[in-house]
């Protein structure tokens, strides 16, 4: 038996990245899969890929009513939803407090918060009629810790994205409705080629130019895949932990966790031989 025999998924952003990749996962385990993204060509082309386990419904997750609306064909189709996975994002306003614009802030938080607040709304109603269900909301390490983003939106968006989690948790966990969020580390997906300014298509090629960059980052020598990410979404979706609710799984390779150890190290010896260097 696989893991998700006989669940209904919802995956946003699925037409790429961690998305795509959480869906194809999710379709192995035996989910039925609605996946939703902007970028139409895209998301039809993962979806013949799939097969019939998996369909695909344009959606601007920024807008209410196309969020609901992805819910409803999701309830018509199969039933039922079993699982929500708030995937969608995109970069954030990059720079310093004195310079961000308000424009790029609301966007941003459109994208990133606002769009997890609407599928959280739209989707508990069917989950509470159930009795149950799997929310998984996609937080960030950024959101946990300062410093580990371009940008200032980004990881204040994230925080809110966590909490958000655990707010709502603590009401539909009541109801047998399990809410909970992963925070990805460095993640070598086109996000970063999104964040340096470059067209979606484009920056979906530069994946590999990001892995190289970020196998150093954390104390597991190479880079988060899309794939680690899928792996926890999986976790989240099963039965098998029926019992974590209002929990944020990291999946950073111990990016958090503090100081890497060889660094630690190499600063300790270089502290030793210049007091070794003091004369007297």
């Amino acid at each position: 038996m696989t893991r998700l025999d006989g669940k209904v998924c919802i995956i946003t952003g699925a037409t790429s990245g961690i998305g795509r990749r959480t869906a194809e996962v999710f379709v192995a385990e035996g989910a039925k899969v609605v996946i939703a993204g902007r970028r139409e060509a895209e998301g039809e082309a993962v979806a013949a890929a799939l097969g019939g386990a998996c369909d695909f419904l344009r959606t601007d997750v920024t807008d209410e009513a196309r969020v609901r609306a992805l819910v409803d064909f999701t309830v018509a189709k199969h039933g039922r939803v079993d699982c929500l996975f708030n995937n969608a994002g995109g970069p954030a306003p990059p720079g310093g407090i004195e310079s961000i614009p308000a424009d790029g802030f609301d966007a941003a938080i459109a994208t990133l918060l606002r769009s997890v607040l609407f599928g959280m709304k739209h989707v508990a109603p069917v989950m509470l009629r159930q009795r149950s269900g799997s929310i998984i909301n996609n937080g960030s390490v950024a959101g946990q810790r300062a410093g580990l983003s371009s940008s200032l939106v980004y990881s204040a968006a994230k925080a809110a994205v966590i909490h958000l989690t655990r707010c709502v948790a603590m009401q539909l966990g009541e109801q047998c409705v399990r809410v909970n969020s992963i925070s990805p580390g460095g993640i070598a997906t086109g996000m970063f080629g999104k964040v340096a300014g470059l067209p979606a298509e484009q920056a979906e090629r530069t994946a590999d130019t990001a892995r190289a960059a970020l196998a150093a980052m954390q104390p597991i020598p190479r880079a988060g895949l899309p794939d680690d990410v899928a792996q926890a979404a999986v976790f989240l979706a099963s039965d098998a932990s029926a019992f974590v609710n209002g929990h944020d799984l990291v999946v950073d390779g111990g990016l958090i966790g503090g100081q890497r150890w060889s660094q630690q190290q190499e600063r300790l010896q270089a502290m030793r031989a210049a007091f070794l260097a003091r004369p007297g």
